[in-house]
């Protein structure tokens, strides 16, 4: 069995996770654009939430793209 992946966020003491910080979210997409999962992360269940909000947040103002890769 492997080791249990532990919550960068609650490492940090985030209390929130922020929508213009690109570069954080951006680690959490995969190469074509979609959020990863829990079990890939080892986000917590209260920050994968929050998360995925604010993804969809910096998606809507163009901070993060919808899609990635699509014109390659």
């Amino acid at each position: 069995m492997g080791y249990k992946k532990v919550c960068r966020f609650c490492e940090k003491g985030a209390r929130k996770i922020d929508y213009k910080d690109g570069n954080t979210l951006e680690r959490c997409l995969t190469d074509r654009g979609k959020i990863l999962p829990r079990r890939a992360t080892g986000t917590c269940a209260r920050h994968q939430r929050q998360l995925s909000r604010a993804i969809k947040r910096a998606r809507h103002v163009a901070l993060v793209p919808y899609i990635s890769g699509y014109y390659d």
